[in-house]
């Protein structure tokens, strides 16, 4: 029986699977620095942040270090409740 690290492993073998990895890890770096960039700027703490968005501080660094390890994508609603808490907007671009 494989276990779910072999069955991963497997796929990250495959050249499809790894180059899209690895863009979905480049984009949420870029994601996780525009936030930490945000918060820094406004001068907030993490326990500040999470008191604006109307949660506890341990949601607000699961959510700085789920994008850190790329191991779960916050939704947008998150985002946007983050970033505005950090006194910015959150925009869009297609490109």
């Amino acid at each position: 029986m494989k276990t779910h690290d072999h069955v991963v492993k497997a796929l990250m073998k495959r050249p499809g699977v790894k180059a899209e990895v690895d863009r979905i890890e480049r984009e949420e770096a870029v994601l996780l620095d525009a936030l930490l960039k945000a918060r820094q700027e406004a001068g907030l703490t993490q326990a500040d942040v999470a008191q604006r968005m109307g949660t506890m501080t341990p949601a607000v660094a699961r959510l700085e270090r789920s994008l850190a390890t790329g191991k779960h994508s916050p939704s947008i609603a998150t985002v946007r409740k983050y970033v505005k808490a950090c006194g910015k907007k959150l925009i869009f671009q297609v490109t």
